[in-house]
């Protein structure tokens, strides 16, 4: 879920802050060093409007995502900062891991640990947007979080489906009838009674990246899932259902009016006589 409402304006970056080049420091340091910068761009305007997007503060200092994702572009790439930042337990530190680690590097028992640390959806998200869904565990996680009874645990194999889906630069035109996003529907189908508000809307998000993908048969098999969810006797299957097919034809009805578009070429000028 991306929140729509503006974020409040954060304070201007320092030009100074740890970098890549501060590998030799201890990690105590290092991490003293992230948390120092971003208590320096914490605001209590941007940790009280935290709320309105249903993310507790309780422990955030109030640093807007725009400045943690700058400080990780300074910091770089590193596998054991982000376990240090991690254990932090500071909103701020443990967001920034998802731009501070290495996907190669991450294991799926470290991926099992965060994600039972979970307790707001906008950690879940970005770790699943990020950074997991890069790593060689990704899919094998998707089957095994989807039938978790844990909320955030849930949506994160929701959310990682999704976001596999979003990233995936294997897809094409060309029907594959093979491919494992036709075992996620089976996990969507299965799933879409699960009430719970952020289990739900990751269920729906799944199907409808799904669904947006240009592979004609995972198209088909996700309207075909979306059309059956609509008309169950379940609620919260339903809403899962009729809000896929209403956001897959909307983009089908853009597509569709952007090739009918006539071309808006614009005359060449006369030459002057």
């Amino acid at each position: 879920m991306k929140a729509t409402s503006r974020e409040p304006a954060s304070k201007p970056l320092p030009s100074r802050a740890p970098t890549a080049r501060d590998d030799a420091r201890p990690i105590a340091a290092r991490v003293d060093g992230a948390l120092a910068w971003l208590k320096r761009h914490a605001t209590k305007a941007y940790r009280d409007s935290m709320a309105r997007y249903a993310i507790p503060s309780d422990k955030a200092l109030g640093v807007a995502m725009r400045d943690i994702q700058a400080l990780a572009k300074q910091l770089g790439r590193d596998h054991a900062l982000a376990m240090a930042l991690w254990e932090t337990d500071i909103y701020e530190a443990r967001m920034l891991t998802a731009y501070v680690d290495e996907p190669d590097k991450v294991t799926a028992a470290q991926m099992d640990r965060w994600c039972r640390d979970f307790d707001n959806w906008a950690i879940c998200d970005t770790l699943c947007f990020a950074l997991w869904d890069r790593t060689p565990h990704a899919w094998k996680k998707v089957p095994q979080w989807a039938g978790k009874r844990d909320e955030f645990v849930k949506r994160a194999g929701f959310v990682l489906l999704a976001c596999l889906a979003l990233h995936d630069r294997t897809d094409t035109e060309t029907p594959d009838t093979e491919t494992p996003f036709l075992e996620g529907l089976k996990l969507i189908e299965r799933e879409a009674t699960d009430a719970r508000n952020f289990v739900k809307k990751a269920v729906n998000w799944a199907l409808r990246a799904i669904g947006g993908k240009r592979n004609p048969i995972l198209k088909a098999a996700a309207l075909d899932v979306a059309a059956q969810l609509a008309a169950s006797d379940d609620a919260t299957a339903r809403w899962v259902g009729k809000d896929a097919l209403r956001q897959l034809g909307k983009g089908a009805v853009r597509k569709t009016a952007a090739k009918q578009a006539p071309s808006r070429k614009v005359p060449a000028k006369k030459r002057a006589l």
